[in-house]
């Protein structure tokens, strides 16, 4: 494994720009989904977390069925993209103290997600592999 894209999540949840903050907060309730990432056209343009839903739709009363997500989202802090090393990446992440990342073509096009988890995972058992070998 030598690139970003040989270790990341391919499919991760997205909502479309036109998509409302009730929807975001139905994934958002499943415990395995901690982000939800927003697209225009397959673009990625933004982010909507738990913490955004309560920041900009809880706390000043808007109405969660009605709220767009090009609204509220918020710009992903951090991107990587698909055909760097996961080595590289890595360090970015490890850098910048993310747990997660976008990952993104040279278009902008969201390609999938790199968890530093699974990545550290991944590099270990790669180091613990001879010649195709376990060892």
């Amino acid at each position: 494994m030598t690139l970003v894209r040989e270790a990341m999540v391919t499919e991760p949840k997205t909502l479309e720009v036109t998509a409302t903050a009730q929807e975001a907060g139905e994934l958002l309730s499943r415990t395995e989904v901690r982000a939800v990432y927003v697209c225009e056209s397959g673009r990625l343009v933004g982010v909507v977390t738990r913490k955004t839903l309560v920041r900009e739709v809880v706390a000043p009363g808007r109405d969660p069925r009605t709220t767009l997500l090009r609204d509220i989202s918020e710009e992903p802090w951090w991107t990587v993209r698909s055909d760097e090393s996961v080595e590289q990446a890595f360090r970015y992440l490890e850098d910048k103290d993310a747990e997660r990342v976008p990952v993104v073509e040279a278009d902008g096009r969201l390609a999938g997600v790199l968890s530093r988890s699974v990545l550290q995972r991944r590099l270990a058992e790669d180091e613990g592999e001879v010649d195709g070998v376990g060892v």
